[in-house]
């Protein structure tokens, strides 16, 4: 079935192959690249249009609605024939290609020379692995890796902000390291704007005017695809062990129809908070200290100037290492020694120790600069207009 699919997909866009093509499609699952959005969508020569094309899932309905006001085309899509016979074609008026995740349909495409497909990725590092460094690859059928690898090289650039994060690709993707562009992150401009950041503190003080004044601490654990959540017992007390505290917790979207479920599992205090609607990056910016795992959260958090201490909660670490599998050596560059049992969580919360993130972002951040969307547009969109 699902080659027959990838088959209509080739189908349409061979018979597309030669049409006029001038606009940017950007497909996304995750909206935290709004901003580089809006640039792309004003830097746009005349006579090309910018359409965005979102998942079901994870962009969030303040997203979409924002993408209106600003009179951005935006579709709604799913793997389908729908999508194949009315909305394929509208992808296939692009120039560009920008992606923001791994996404099936792609790896049927037949483009010619002059298309380029971008992945942007949803994350500036990371720990754990994906592509053929996840265990569960290995034990595919031989058609779904040739679909998987299939998709991974119809990217011609994979633009990142380190070369730690393009050799990830290259190790998890198999792709040659030439196609990785050094452009910095665009999402990481935020963490760099101090006007972003003080509006951002400001909003969620004023809508939380209980948290003025105290340490916060944010659990934002990652999700653990097709491992229901089973956090540790105790996890609570550990979390609320500093008195002076306030503890919010962020649920990764991906697991938004378990929030309920798992807000059972983990408990309740009342100095704890479950904001799993709130903007995780703007929750970034009052936060005292992190607590995450194998997220990429982490990797934001570093950037910001009022980053006090990051810690690595793991107390899954020897069954997740085997699945999905952890980057190599991962433990030998994490800023601090991961945590893994609850005790030792409460102590290092009252221990409150600055983490130093100095050579953390030197590996990770390296072209992270506050100016990483103006490079992408740069590099990618003003050509257009001398095409055009």
């Amino acid at each position: 079935m699902k080659s027959l699919y990838l088959w209509l997909v080739k189908v349409i866009s061979l018979l597309h192959f030669h049409k006029d093509r001038k606009n940017v499609v950007y497909i996304m699952s995750f909206d935290n690249n709004m901003n580089l959005i809006y640039k792309i969508a004003k830097a746009m020569p005349e006579g090309h249009h910018l359409i965005v094309f979102y998942t079901r899932i994870n962009p969030h309905q303040r997203a979409i609605l924002a993408l209106h006001r600003r009179r951005i085309r935006a579709i709604c899509f799913k793997d389908g024939l729908r999508f194949v016979f009315k909305l394929l074609p509208i992808i296939l008026s692009a120039r560009l290609i920008i992606c923001d995740n791994y996404y099936p349909f792609l790896g049927g495409l037949k483009l010619p020379k002059n298309v380029k497909v971008i992945q942007l990725w949803h994350a500036d590092g990371a720990v754990k692995e994906f592509g053929w460094g996840d265990p569960d690859t290995a034990h595919q059928s031989r058609s779904d890796q040739h679909r998987y690898q299939s998709v991974y090289n119809h990217f011609d650039n994979y633009v990142v902000a380190s070369k730690a994060m393009g050799q990830v690709f290259v190790n998890d993707y198999h792709i040659p390291f030439s196609r990785i562009r050094l452009l910095g992150y665009p999402r990481s401009d935020i963490f760099f704007n101090r006007k972003w950041i003080e509006r951002s503190r400001r909003q969620v003080l004023k809508r939380y005017p209980q948290f003025r004044g105290r340490r916060i601490i944010l659990y934002a654990p990652t999700y653990r695809k097709g491992v229901k959540y089973n956090p540790p017992i105790g996890l609570v007390k550990s979390l609320t062990s500093d008195p002076k505290a306030i503890v919010i917790v962020r649920l990764h979207p991906a697991l938004r129809d378990q929030f309920s479920w798992i807000e059972q599992e983990i408990g309740f205090s009342s100095r704890l908070y479950y904001l799993n609607n709130a903007s995780t990056a703007k929750l970034l910016t009052i936060t005292n200290t992190l607590i995450t795992d194998y997220s990429s959260v982490a990797f934001d958090y570093s950037l910001l100037p009022r980053a006090h201490s990051l810690i690595f909660f793991m107390y899954d670490l020897a069954k997740y290492q085997k699945m999905p599998g952890c980057q190599p050596n991962f433990l030998n560059w994490l800023p601090d020694s991961p945590v893994e049992n609850v005790k030792d969580l409460a102590r290092v919360i009252k221990q409150n120790k600055k983490t130093n993130l100095k050579a953390f972002n030197l590996r990770w951040n390296t072209y992270n600069d506050g100016h990483a969307s103006d490079r992408f547009i740069h590099h990618y969109i003003e050509p257009l207009r001398r095409r055009n």
